[in-house]
C-alpha cells in the first residue's frame, strides 16, 4: 500500500476517495473480452455468409485445394463425440470462463492474447450450439473452410488453434526466461 492506495491500483485522478481508484488488473481481461467479442463477431458473421451463400450444397473453390464447403457438427474437432453437444458445449462455457478468470492478473499480453483467441473461439462455437438446433444445446456448428485433406472447421476453430498455440509458445519462452 503506498499513499493509501493499495497495491495493483493506480490513481488516475485527484485523492478524492474510492472513484478515483482504478484497478489496474482490469485491463487485462478488458484486453482479453475485445479480442474474445472480435473473434465471435468475426466467426459468426463468416458462418452467416456461408449459411447463405453454400446452402445450396454448392461447393466454392478458392485456391489449391482450399474451397468453401458447408457442413455441420455435432461433436468436436475432426468431428470426434458426435451427439455429445450439450456437454461440449457446457465443457466450452467452463473453459472460457476459467481462461478469462486466469487473465485478470496476467502481466505477458501473449497470454492475455491467447485467452481471448481460446475465449471468443470457444463462445462462437457455443452460439451455433445454442441458436443451431432444436432445443438447448441441441445445435450443430457451422463449418466451411475445407481444404479437403483435412477436417473442414470455421473461423472459432482457427481461433481456439492459435490461442491454444500462444500458450504454448509462451510457455516455452516463459520458462527460458525464468531459468536464465
Amino acid at each position: 500500500m503506498t499513499d493509501g492506495v493499495p497495491d495493483g491500483d493506480v490513481r488516475t485522478g485527484p485523492a478524492e476517495g474510492a472513484s478515483s481508484v482504478v484497478r489496474s488488473s482490469m485491463h487485462p481481461l478488458r484486453l482479453a473480452v475485445a479480442i474474445g467479442a472480435v473473434v465471435v463477431a468475426l466467426d459468426q458473421i463468416t458462418k452467416h455468409l456461408a449459411l447463405g451463400a453454400l446452402s445450396d450444397g454448392s461447393e466454392h473453390h478458392v485456391v489449391w485445394t482450399l474451397q468453401f464447403n458447408l457442413a455441420f457438427n455435432s461433436g468436436m474437432a475432426f468431428s470426434a463425440g458426435q451427439g455429445a453437444g450439450r456437454l461440449i458445449g457446457l465443457l466450452a462455457l467452463v473453459v472460457a470462463g476459467v481462461v478469462l478468470s486466469m487473465v485478470r492478473h496476467a502481466e505477458s499480453r501473449t497470454v492475455v492474447a491467447a485467452a481471448g483467441f481460446v475465449a471468443g473461439g470457444a463462445l462462437g462455437n457455443v452460439i451455433d450450439r445454442l441458436f443451431r438446433g432444436e432445443g438447448w444445446m441441441r445445435g450443430r456448428v457451422v463449418d466451411f473452410i475445407d481444404f479437403q485433406w483435412f477436417p473442414i472447421f470455421n473461423v472459432a476453430d482457427i481461433a481456439v488453434n492459435v490461442g491454444g498455440g500462444l500458450f504454448v509458445v509462451w510457455s516455452l519462452f516463459a520458462g527460458r526466461a525464468s531459468r536464465a
